[in-house]
Order: structure tokens, then C-alpha cells, then sequence
């Protein structure tokens, strides 16, 4: 039997003290608040609804993995345009595109990882990590990051009241930049794991010094509120449309290699295997089904955080229960009408500031995998890869036929850069029929 490290503070079943419980959940807790409603309100979606999702999302994660595998589920950051594209098509009469089907095509994203689940449990990994090698899943990064990059810009210079420039949010969108960047870079230990959530802090009271917050609808806000969860058949008729499924389901290789990455680098985090105890099959199910009940509650797609990750490292308190104690913590905070008025009150430009940030992270990210995996850019086949990802995904490009078909920018790419990984020389291709006789 293997012996406990002693530099380990809580193993992953150890239970902990109550006031060490509570304090540790509530740091996990803002480790990923400020990503988690971000999303959500670049998307119109409601942050409140985004938090009770995360808890009931985590929650799932960990019964399905049976307690294995200490993770938080938040917002994905990899479905923001798809959503916002989503939402603007339903505003179409002429799109077909009802108000709820961008809600339906989250489910099926859902539904996507677990039906990778399933494969992975019949036939193992080899052929995810052939599909989806980095060559291919970096560019995409990278598109998600940059294809957002003009929505970030546009929300710190254009005031949405007046529809023009305005100085006031570029003041705001700076000054919330500055002091993320100097957290992230000048903090140490818990500090430097939140600068998103204190960059929006410190950018929401040079806001309210500026007279761009309004905080009439907090003290009208009662302290417990049932968040605005939309369900289906009650708040909306559940569509399927296939411009939306096939706007979103290509975009699900990113969080699953996401997945996968933030799995093996748990892994050194706790020193245990996970990839073979639960076994990725089970982690990639929790996050499929985690994310349709957030679907079905009307919250965003949820994947693993990289930021309780972090949190992990620090603290080396790996115990299970603090992310239940983080679940539950996020459920009640959904529930908190005063907590619901704050954030709906944040100004654009204070979000535009650590979007810069973020969007700039996510696609050098994308980067830093190609650089990480030594991806040759001196084969005509990488440099063909990365280059058609790259102007298709940013350039928007799109196929339609008709209203029956229709496939574009970020899904398209996505699509593309797999299709030339395994038909262009020098890449072994996946064998199919033999995967399955394995």
C-alpha cells in the first residue's frame, strides 16, 4: 500500500474539519466564480442560472466519477460565439431558428462527450488522441480566442446606452486590464489564482467612482430569489435545428481535449492515475451529463476548471468534499437575489477588460500546445493544417444549402483541420474497423 506523502494536506476521500472545509470550499469557489458568470453575461445568458448549474453540474461530475476525481465544473468559454450566433439567428423570422433550440443544441453537446464516453469504454484512447492531435485542437484554440477578440474591444470603447465611443469605458475597460495583469503576474500562492474575479472587483469600483453603475435594482433585490431557469416545454418548445447542432457539436473537440489535458495534469497534481481509475470514460460521461442538466436548467456548457486545478497545486488539499462544499456554496449563491442584482449590474467595459486578457489567453494557449508538443511548422502538412484552421475559423467562413444545411466559422474549421490531419501524407490514419474488432 502506498503511503500517505506528508506534504499532502487532505487526500482526495480524506474528510476535513468543518471551519477548514468551509474556508478551502469557498476558496475553490472563487477560483472559479469570476470565469463561470463571465460567460453568461457576454452571452445574455443569467449568471444566477450559471451558478446553480455549476454546483449541480459538479455535483454530477463527482457521483458519476464515483468520488474519484476532485474537479469543478464551470462555464466553457469554447461555446461563447456559437451561443451568441445561436441567439442572434433565433431573432431571425426568416432563420427557422426558435428562441430555446440554442439551449437544445447545448444538450447535444452534452450528449456529444458521452457518446465519446462510450466509445472510449468499448475501445480506449488511441484513437481520440489520433483525431484530435495537437496540430489540429492548437489552431482551433486559438480561433476561439481570436475569433472573440473584436467582441472584447468593442465592449470597452462602445457604450451600448449611446452606440458610439466612449472614454469613460475605455477608462474602465484599462484600468480592469491593469489590475488583472498585475495580479496575475505580481500575487503569489491563492491571490495569483483569481485575478479575473478581482480584476472585475477592482474594475466595478472604479466604475461606480465613474457613475456607471446603477445599484437601484440591489436594494430592491430580495436576499433569496429563484434564478430564471428556462426549461423546456415550459418556457420554450425544444427545436432541432440543424444549423445549431452543427454550429456547436464540431466545437465539442475543444472542451473534450480540454478534458483530457486538465485530466492528465490532475493526475500529477494528486499522483494517481485518473485516466485508468475512475478511467477517462467515467470523467468524460460526468461532463456529458453535467452539462445537459445545465442545458435543461438553461445554463451554458460546462467543462473542468484549469483554475481549481491550480488551486489544487497550491493548497494540496485534494479532498473530494471541498469541491462538494464549492458545489453547494455556487447553488446557494444562484439562489441569492442581492448576488444576482451585483452582478447584473457590472458595466460592459469592466467585463471588456478581462476579455481582452482571457481571449488573448485562450488563443495563446492554443499556441503554447503547439509549442509544447514540438509541432514541426517546417512540414508542408502542419503549415497547411494550421494555416486553413486559422482563416476559415477567424474569417468566418461558412457552407450553406439552403435552410437545410449550414456550417460555418469556428465548427467548419474545426471540421476541416480534422478532415486534412487524416488525408494528408505523412500521418498515420485511424483504422476503424480494426478499432472496434479490438
Amino acid at each position: 500500500m502506498k503511503e500517505k506523502n506528508p506534504r499532502v494536506v487532505l487526500q482526495i476521500n480524506e474528510r476535513p474539519k468543518f471551519l477548514q472545509w468551509i474556508l478551502l470550499s469557498i476558496q475553490h469557489l472563487f477560483a472559479m466564480f469570476g470565469s463561470t458568470v463571465l460567460v453568461p453575461a457576454l452571452t445574455g445568458m443569467s449568471p444566477a442560472v450559471a451558478l446553480v448549474s455549476s454546483g449541480i453540474a459538479t455535483l454530477t461530475f463527482i457521483v458519476i466519477t464515483r468520488g474519484k476525481v476532485p474537479s469543478y465544473l464551470g462555464s466553457s468559454f469554447a461555446f461563447i460565439n456559437p451561443i451568441l450566433v445561436a441567439k442572434s439567428l433565433a431573432t431571425d423570422p426568416n432563420s427557422g431558428v426558435g428562441s430555446g433550440d440554442f439551449l437544445v443544441g447545448c444538450f447535444f453537446v452534452g450528449l456529444t462527450y458521452a457518446c465519446v464516453a462510450l466509445v472510449i469504454s468499448k475501445v480506449g484512447t488511441q484513437w481520440l488522441m489520433k483525431l484530435l492531435p495537437p496540430i489540429v485542437v492548437g489552431p482551433v484554440i486559438m480561433v476561439i480566442g481570436l475569433g472573440l477578440a473584436s467582441t472584447a474591444v468593442g465592449m470597452v470603447t462602445n457604450n451600448i446606452d449611446t452606440q458610439g465611443y466612449d472614454l469613460k469605458y475605455v477608462a474602465v475597460g484599462f484600468v480592469t486590464l491593469t489590475i488583472t495583469i498585475l495580479v496575475a503576474v505580481f500575487t503569489k500562492g491563492f491571490l495569483s489564482v483569481i485575478p479575473v474575479l478581482i480584476g472585475i472587483v477592482g474594475g466595478y469600483i472604479f466604475s461606480s467612482l465613474l457613475g456607471l453603475v446603477n445599484f437601484t435594482t440591489v436594494l430592491q433585490a430580495d436576499w433569496f430569489e429563484v434564478p430564471p431557469f428556462t426549461f423546456p416545454f415550459i418556457d420554450y418548445t425544444p427545436g432541432i435545428s440543424t444549423r445549431i447542432l452543427l454550429l456547436m457539436i464540431p466545437v465539442s473537440i475543444v472542451p473534450i481535449a480540454e478534458h483530457i489535458g486538465h485530466q492528465l495534469v490532475l493526475s500529477k497534481v494528486v499522483d494517481k492515475d485518473l485516466i485508468k481509475d475512475p478511467g477517462l470514460d467515467k470523467s468524460m460521461l460526468g461532463d456529458g451529463v453535467a452539462t445537459m442538466f445545465a442545458a435543461l436548467l438553461g445554463g451554458p456548457p460546462n467543462t473542468t476548471y484549469g483554475e481549481n486545478i491550480g488551486v489544487l497545486a497550491i493548497t494540496r488539499a485534494y479532498s473530494i468534499y471541498l469541491f462538494i462544499g464549492a458545489a453547494i456554496f455556487a447553488i446557494l449563491f444562484g439562489f441569492c437575489g442581492k448576488i444576482a442584482a451585483v452582478l447584473s449590474t457590472i458595466p460592459t467595459p469592466v467585463m471588456g477588460g478581462v476579455s481582452i486578457l482571457l481571449f488573448g489567453i485562450i488563443a495563446s494557449s492554443g499556441l503554447r500546445m503547439l509549442v509544447e508538443n514540438k509541432v514541426d511548422f517546417s512540414l508542408k502538412r502542419n503549415l497547411i493544417i494550421a494555416s486553413v484552421i486559422l482563416v476559415i475559423g477567424i474569417g468566418g467562413a461558412a457552407i450553406h444549402v439552403g435552410d437545410l444545411f449550414s456550417l460555418e466559422g469556428m465548427a467548419l474549421a474545426s471540421i476541416i483541420g480534422i478532415v486534412l490531419n487524416q488525408i494528408l501524407p505523412g500521418k498515420e490514419s485511424i483504422d476503424f474497423k480494426q478499432m472496434f474488432k479490438e
